[in-house]
């Protein structure tokens, strides 16, 4: 988990103006590995909703472990994830629960499957998903209500950001793509310090989880 700068508050919010956001980035998938390779690849059939590779399974188990740890999980309220088969992984992976004696009495959040959120809808198989009846079987505990057609990436992110502030919990997980959870940072940077906005808004590494406390100042 990346700690992010900070500095003293200048202003005053009541708290039901506010909401902490954790921003996290799916874990390296098929697609990263084969287009890092040749880019070429990612047009391939055999990429469809591509899924975690190794090592991005292994950065899963390393941030549920950071997760557990530093007792974020404990006020974490709702996951949303992107309807994408690698960032399922990544949010069930993480933050879902298991039958292991670890999970024992851990209170774990609903995980809630969006549209609004989830990668560039193109040409490319590795950004296309499954039907929802398929996810819903992959994955059963995840909540799919919210996974219907939406329009193009930067005023999708504009709209989930208006639905992030239509929901009733405090703290909330976000795990999506690179690109998407730049756009979300681009919504939310023209209040920040040029210096924080340098920070904050640089390219997410593959399961990286960066903080932020937004406030609707409507």
């Amino acid at each position: 988990m990346q700690k992010m700068k900070t500095t003293a508050a200048q202003f005053t919010y009541p708290w039901q103006l506010c909401k902490t956001v954790h921003l996290v980035r799916h874990g390296q998938a098929m697609h990263n590995v084969e287009g890092d390779i040749n880019r070429e690849a990612l047009l391939s059939p055999h990429l469809f909703d591509a899924q975690l590779s190794p090592l991005g399974l292994h950065q899963v188990g390393k941030l549920r472990e950071d997760v557990h740890a530093s007792g974020l999980l404990k006020r974490i309220e709702l996951v949303v994830t992107s309807p994408l088969y690698r960032t399922m992984q990544t949010a069930f992976g993480v933050f879902g629960s298991t039958e292991s004696n670890e999970d024992a009495g851990v209170n774990h959040p609903q995980i809630m499957a969006v549209e609004l959120c989830r990668d560039r809808m193109g040409v490319r198989p590795c950004d296309m998903r499954r039907r929802v009846c398929e996810c819903q079987a992959l994955f059963p505990s995840i909540d799919f209500s919210m996974a219907k057609s939406e329009e193009e990436m930067a005023a999708r992110m504009v709209l989930f950001i208006k639905w992030l502030w239509t929901r009733p919990e405090q703290e909330i997980v976000i795990v999506s793509h690179g690109i998407m959870l730049q756009h979300i940072l681009n919504v939310l940077e023209n209040d920040c310090h040029p210096t924080v906005r340098t920070d904050l808004c640089k390219r997410f590494g593959n399961c990286e989880l960066r903080s932020v406390l937004i406030v609707d100042k409507r």
